[in-house]
């Protein structure tokens, strides 16, 4: 695929954005295999990764797209799906050919599994790069719920959003997420790669809990889109390595090598 200029780029976000707006599961599979979504991927993953995952996020649409990103560097066959580590010691698969409701998400063909196999360290490093991409999109667009929502609700004939805890709550939100992105954006190597999907996740939870706070009885019922997102969240947080699992595996990490790698120049 010809190197696609600014503009080109644009016009495909926009396009991938439109198009997951309005489908999901194997509707979107098929939609971005007509848009070339395997030929991006296969030459310029740079560009693919995260435009696709932080749109799945902001969308709250989904698609077998993990799949597609771990399965380049497993050796298995093109039907099969691939076996996926989960928080916990547990394992699951992302069936795109199956029914959704397996999992917590309930919209996601997730199911677990007795075991599996390891995955190579190629594959889990991109795949936590993905998933990263996509917990930075389902935090913006929980943080664009919660916004919405302090600035069309009042309180003492007041905005909701002109009181300070309400202000904190929300600017801390927004610094966590965009240092997840900075993160994601110098993710190189397979610690990059685990430490970006820990930090993606941690921003997601964070944001997750102050949002629920800021929407407050509204924001836990099935009427307010909120709920749909946090419970992505909880499920995209689980896969290949929790938060708390990849800090660890850090920790363990720098123990063990006694070095702090230079992770970005700065």
């Amino acid at each position: 695929m010809a190197e696609l200029d600014a503009g080109e780029v644009e016009l495909l976000a926009a396009t991938l954005r439109k198009t997951m707006s309005g489908i999901r599961g194997r509707e979107l599979d098929a939609a971005l295999t007509d848009l070339g979504w395997p030929e991006l991927l296969a030459d310029a993953p740079d560009l693919a990764v995260p435009m696709v995952f932080r749109l799945l996020g902001e969308t709250g649409s989904h698609a077998a797209v993990l799949d597609d990103v771990v399965r380049q560097a497993v050796p298995l066959a093109e039907d099969v799906p691939v076996p996926l580590p989960f928080a916990g010691g547990a394992w699951a698969l992302w069936d795109r050919d199956g029914e959704s409701g397996g999992s917590v998400d309930e919209e996601l063909p997730l199911r677990t599994i007795a075991s599996g196999t390891d995955l190579p360290d190629a594959a889990l490093a991109a795949g936590r790069r993905a998933l990263g991409w996509w917990l930075l999109g389902t935090g913006h667009a929980m943080l664009a719920l919660a916004r919405r929502h302090v600035l069309e609700r009042k309180q003492f004939d007041r905005p909701l959003a002109s009181f300070q805890a309400v202000r904190h709550r929300l600017a801390e939100t927004l610094v966590a997420l965009e240092g997840a992105e900075a993160t994601l954006n110098t993710s190189d190597g397979d610690l990059g790669a685990l430490l970006a999907k820990a930090a993606a996740g941690q921003a997601a939870l964070t944001t997750a809990r102050h949002c629920q706070q800021v929407l407050g009885g509204i924001g836990f019922t099935a009427e307010h889109a909120l709920h749909r997102h946090v419970r992505r969240t909880l499920v995209l947080d689980g896969l290949l390595g929790s938060t708390r699992e990849l800090t660890r595996q850090a920790g363990a990490h720098l123990r063990t090598t006694n070095t702090a790698p230079r992770l970005a120049q700065l």
